[in-house]
């Protein structure tokens, strides 16, 4: 039998490690393609490492070279990324594409978009199949590039491509880590929680090993679909908190909670804050390729919760340990104004310990 072959662009990002890897155990000859060229150190040896600029048409054609069976792109962020691919369809088998719940919309025009704006929290139903309407495609925001991603890719129809609408990804080597909002208070000795709509807010989270899994079962099932991504569980923004007090083996904290949105600047707001939740259905993934989760939230969080405070430890100033975190949240949230926080629990009359 001959061997398959994957050919997987952005490989050295959070979700191209896990996938290169899957892909690799499951007995796929893989190139791992990259701005830098690099490998991680839990690839095999057989893995190719390639050195790409993706934004290159020409340098991507030469190095896809005659082809492969499945393309898995990690990167591609919109129309052209779906053109560019679509030019090479003679010689990819089929194609694996991350996407997001970002291109959900309400029914009512509001989407993740518009959630900073009056009355523009998105009432998505609970969970949120994949026929959910979707935002238009355009050059706007993520979420309507991501739209044009997909709507170019499936209106085509020379390329069997699957689009993994992804949650709010974790695991380690994230750029932009949720996490990071409580291990640092952790790290930090902060012992309240102050959290908006409730500590009830649910941004269904992913793990990079639950994508990677979607990723091998659609290289091994090629079609045109769109799936959604996300771990078997949604936990809430306080279940989150206890979680990650819980992997740094730290007591549990001290919930303060409004019950609605902040009431004045960032106090209350998380990475992961909503008025209303946002849950993905997982059963099209399941009943499609047979997709069961190989982990979840709680048991996955320790690698990564101590992955962030061991970096802390070697840079205690967030902002340079993950400048894309704070280039991502600042000017418009400040994730750590412990100053707003003091402030506002005086006003409030509370004696937390902080």
């Amino acid at each position: 039998m001959t061997q398959q072959s994957a050919f997987v662009i952005g490989a050295t990002g959070q979700v191209g490690r896990a996938t290169v890897r899957a892909l690799a155990a499951d007995g796929y000859q893989v190139r791992a393609a990259s701005r830098g060229g690099g490998r991680d150190e839990s690839w095999p040896a057989e893995v190719r490492a390639v050195r790409l600029d993706r934004a290159d048409d020409a340098a991507l054609a030469g190095a896809l070279g005659e082809g492969c069976d499945v393309l898995v792109d990690c990167v591609a962020y919109g129309r052209d990324e779906a053109r560019q691919l679509l030019g090479l369809a003679d010689r990819i088998g089929s194609a694996v594409v991350i996407s997001s719940v970002a291109v959900y919309e309400d029914g009512q025009g509001r989407s993740l978009d518009t959630q900073n704006e009056p009355d523009g929290s998105p009432a998505y139903p609970v969970p949120i199949p994949e026929s959910q309407p979707t935002v238009e495609p355009g050059e706007g925001t993520y979420a309507t590039r991501k739209a044009a991603l997909e709507r170019e890719l499936l209106a085509d129809g020379r390329l069997p491509a699957t689009l993994l609408r992804a949650g709010a990804i974790h695991g380690p080597h994230s750029r932009t880590p949720r996490e990071l909002y409580f291990v640092k208070r952790v790290v930090d000795g902060r012992r309240a929680r102050i959290l908006a709509h409730g500590g009830e807010s649910r941004f269904h989270p992913v793990h990079v090993a639950n994508i990677a899994e979607l990723v091998r079962l659609a290289a091994r099932r090629p079609g045109s679909r769109v799936l959604n991504a996300a771990d078997p569980q949604a936990p809430t923004v306080a279940e989150i908190s206890a979680a990650v007090d819980a992997a740094l083996g730290a007591p549990e904290s001290e919930l303060v909670l409004m019950d609605g949105a902040p009431e004045t600047g960032p106090v209350g707001q998380t990475p992961w804050s909503a008025a209303r939740p946002v849950v993905c259905d997982m059963s099209a993934a399941q009943r499609e390729l047979g997709y069961r989760p190989v982990t979840d939230y709680a048991a996955s969080l320790p690698e990564t919760a101590e992955g962030l405070a061991r970096r802390l430890a070697e840079e205690p100033d967030w902002r340079a340990a993950f400048p894309e975190m704070a280039k991502a949240y600042d000017p418009h949230l400040d994730l750590f104004d412990y100053a707003a926080e003091d402030a506002w629990l005086a006003g409030q009359g509370y004696s937390v310990a902080r």
